[in-house]
């Protein structure tokens, strides 16, 4: 779906279809003609934003066979749909039983990284609409933070270096690409404040990706968040509209039984407590619930498992969906676009608690199209008109 900001910035909302298994073409077409077109008709739109994810064995087919390519583009042409952003954070396998700390692999100080971000960089240019001003990239935001050396960060500057250099080729056969550092919890660059201190210096053709979960999580507010990354002169490339879980008290047995239900073994759950001015850490769900490691419990939760933005919780727990409306409100109010690829990534559909999970496709349709229903809403209400 596409919007017109009051200043004239085309801006694009999709969906990230990471939330989806596949790891070939005929996966990803199925995918694509399955979901994107079924999601497409319960909107009711024209033209429905997917915001692919390609695993590495497939980027590399695509990269290296433009014929393949155009395939895939036949596919979106067919079911109503249009890219313009990738998601090449996770690397392959991410519906595998486990993934949790294996998402963060190989990192930027692995070639392979470069490798698999240029692929889908050169796959995008090929792949997204003629008329779309530029595309997007997003991937991780360096490492996760352990181990992590000064000498990493020279071998990971220096493969991002690289990257600049082949996002610039395109830029200059008229396929602009840009790639975006997607902070997460847990990871080298965690917070906007990291980023401005380990990214200020980026290279061209490279930014920031806001995942709006993550900063949630980190307990960041939005307006100085966002002005740090003016500072350090970098641009939200591309933001991901995410919802993440809290608990606002959480002292009462009733809201812990409640987050339990959403502790389970494929995706790392990261969650931190904000109590008495410091930021308390943990790497996973069950470890902030109980044992040696437990959080204290003397202040608000935040847990990073990326809720449905329509209902994110049902009480005693809530979502973080008050602070997504206001960092969309800053980043796309009156005095201007700061980003123009929006994307939904709730990815989690398949892992919610039973109860909440849908039970077929048909399912996962309708709560793909609520979400998205819910975003256009957002946006609308921001001002921007829908094309």
């Amino acid at each position: 779906m596409r919007f017109r900001h009051p200043d004239g910035t085309v801006v694009h909302l999709a969906y990230c279809t990471n939330v989806h298994p596949a790891e070939d073409l005929d996966g990803v077409l199925r995918q694509i003609r399955v979901f994107g077109g079924g999601v497409r008709s319960a909107l009711g739109v024209e033209r429905l934003g997917l915001g692919l994810w390609l695993p590495a064995p497939l980027a590399r087919r695509l990269a290296t066979d433009p014929s393949l390519v155009d395939l895939l583009r036949e596919g979106l042409d067919e079911a109503g749909a249009e890219t313009v952003t990738l998601n090449a954070f996770p690397y392959t396998g991410f519906h595998a039983p486990v993934v949790k700390h294996a998402v963060y692999g190989p990192d930027w100080t692995d070639r392979a990284r470069l490798d698999y971000t240029v692929d889908c960089a050169r796959v995008l240019a090929r792949l997204m609409p003629d008329d779309a001003e530029r595309g997007s990239v997003s991937t991780l935001p360096l490492a996760w933070r352990e181990p992590w050396t000064p000498e990493r960060l020279t071998v990971a500057r220096g493969h991002l270096t690289e990257l600049s250099k082949a996002l610039e080729e395109l830029a200059d056969a008229g396929r602009p690409i840009r790639v975006a550092l997607e902070p997460e919890p847990g990871c080298v660059v965690e917070s906007t404040r990291d980023a401005a201190r380990l990214l200020a210096d980026l290279p061209p053709h490279l930014g920031v990706c806001l995942d709006t979960c993550h900063l949630a999580v980190g307990f960041e507010e939005p307006a100085p968040a966002l002005t740090r990354l003016a500072e350090a002169g970098l641009p939200v490339v591309k933001t991901q509209a995410s919802a993440a879980l809290e608990i606002p008290d959480p002292t009462g047995s009733e809201a812990r039984t409640a987050l339990t239900a959403f502790a389970e073994d494929r995706f790392l759950h990261q969650t931190r407590e904000r109590a008495h001015g410091r930021l308390h850490a943990r790497d996973d769900l069950p470890e902030a619930l109980s044992g040696p490691r437990a959080l204290p419990g003397d202040g608000p939760w935040r847990t990073h498992f990326h809720a449905p933005l329509h209902s994110p919780a049902h009480p005693p727990l809530t979502g973080t969906t008050d602070h997504l409306v206001e960092t969309l409100g800053l980043l796309l109010g009156p005095d201007g676009a700061l980003t123009d690829h929006v994307e939904v990534e709730t990815y989690t559909w398949t892992v919610l608690p039973e109860e909440r999970r849908p039970t077929d496709e048909r399912g996962l349709i309708d709560g793909i199209a609520a979400e998205l229903s819910w975003a256009r809403d957002r946006l609308i209400e921001l001002g921007l008109t829908a094309l």
